[in-house]
């Protein structure tokens, strides 16, 4: 079994990125992808691209990262775009939309926002129909087979889901009833922890109490009668908007780039890092619209009217 960690929207926040692959590199973990939103926001844009770069087995693109390769009016726009220079915005306009790759049989598809575009957002309440077409080749994710598991990033809240498969021309995927201790409700799991899907146990582990939580899951590998699908966000790393103030990203393991049925384990990982000094670094260059952006970072929660 292999793991991949998933990172998503940093959003310019140098302090975040750099506590998340201390903590990756800890867990012994050298493949990384990101899920788009390097810059904007925060004051350290230009050091996130170059890290990332380093760091990263694949990117794709996010909605911040195509606009900032546009031309821009507002000041806080301009101060991004001279903070980047040609070369790292040339980069972030050639970003890939999307990936794809197969685990433990698996199709698993990630992006930034949707299928539709890094522009369209999917929010946490949306619609059943409006999750489904998230599974959906289009235009920007190509042709060929479908996903069985998708991976977003761009609202900044982590959750995983599980949906019934309408069509049955899509491989099954096990889609076990999660009860864990009443973190899961109606097949959806919301906020931190591990979940480990296709096994007879499911384990949680909450990384606030360092409690592990189990319980048993339904199969249904040999009947095909509970087939389904799964959604995830992987959260922020940089700009989180749940309310815990901390780093988020994804690990998850399975058997890469193997057509054979196999287990898949999805856990959230939340990172503490040192806020005082992002706060510190976007004044000390007097960053445009620093206030919010402070207020995004220190109380974990979006900030719209500052």
């Amino acid at each position: 079994m292999e793991k991949i960690a998933i990172i998503s929207d940093i959003h310019g926040n140098l302090p975040a990125l750099e506590a998340v692959l201390h903590d990756i590199a800890r867990r012994g973990l050298t493949r990384i992808f990101c899920l788009g939103d390097l810059v904007g926001k925060g004051p350290s844009s230009a050091e996130v691209v170059d890290l990332i770069q380093l760091t990263c087995e694949a990117v794709v693109q996010g909605n911040w990262d195509l606009g900032i390769t546009m031309p821009q009016e507002l000041p806080a726009g301009i101060w991004q775009q001279q903070s980047l220079g040609d070369e790292r915005i040339a980069y972030l306009k050639q970003l890939p939309y999307s990936i794809d790759v197969m685990l433990s049989g698996k199709l698993i598809r990630l992006f930034h926002a949707s299928a539709q575009s890094v522009f369209h957002r999917l929010k946490r309440e949306a619609s059943k129909n409006e999750r489904l077409a998230m599974f959906e080749n289009t235009t920007m994710t190509g042709d060929g087979i479908e996903p069985d598991i998708v991976g977003y990033g761009d609202i900044h809240i982590p959750y995983m889901l599980t949906l019934s498969n309408p069509s049955e021309k899509r491989r099954s995927v096990e889609e076990p009833k999660l009860l864990l201790n009443d973190s899961l409700e109606s097949g959806e799991y919301e906020g931190d922890g591990s979940v480990l899907l296709n096994a007879d146990s499911v384990q949680s582990t909450s990384p606030r109490t360092g409690e592990q939580r189990s319980s048993l899951g339904e199969r249904s590998a040999s009947t095909g009668e509970r087939s389904g699908l799964l959604l995830f966000n992987v959260g922020s790393v940089g700009v989180p908007y749940d309310g815990i103030p901390q780093a988020c990203y994804c690990v998850i393991e399975g058997e890469i780039d193997d057509a054979n049925p196999a287990g898949v384990a999805l856990q959230f990982v939340r990172v503490p890092y040192d806020i005082k000094r992002a706060v510190q670094m976007a004044y000390d260059v007097q960053m445009p619209d620093r206030e919010r952006y402070v207020l995004e970072i220190t109380t974990g929660l979006v900030h719209l009217d500052v």
